[in-house]
């Protein structure tokens, strides 16, 4: 059953590298909305660490780890590093957003 996990992404300090890459990125984000799996995602604000955030639904973490590794900022090296973590949404306008991993986590 699916559930809801957060991606996290750091970035290198190569924007150049970023930006000439990021049509690739969107591209492939986009993918994972029309599929249903990416339900929210974007990069931190001004002043942050540079990096972003992606919420989505999967069967498992291995499926998560599966999109990073094919999402192009980690193929061409944009992302430093990244972590995986299953969440579990309780409360909060957003949390019908997620109703699917919220059904699963009761």
């Amino acid at each position: 059953m699916p559930a809801t996990f957060i991606l996290l992404y750091r970035y290198t300090d190569d924007v150049a590298r970023q930006d000439a890459v990021r049509p690739a990125h969107l591209a492939h984000l986009r993918r994972l909305v029309d599929a249903g799996t990416l339900v929210a995602s974007g990069p931190w604000g001004s002043g942050e660490v540079r990096g972003g955030l992606l919420i989505m639904h999967a069967d498992d973490l291995a499926a998560v780890q599966t999109i990073a590794e094919r999402d192009p900022f980690m193929i061409e090296g944009v992302v430093a590093t990244h972590e995986i973590r299953e969440w579990l949404p309780l409360l909060g306008p957003a949390a019908s957003a997620l109703a699917v991993a919220k059904t699963a986590a009761s």
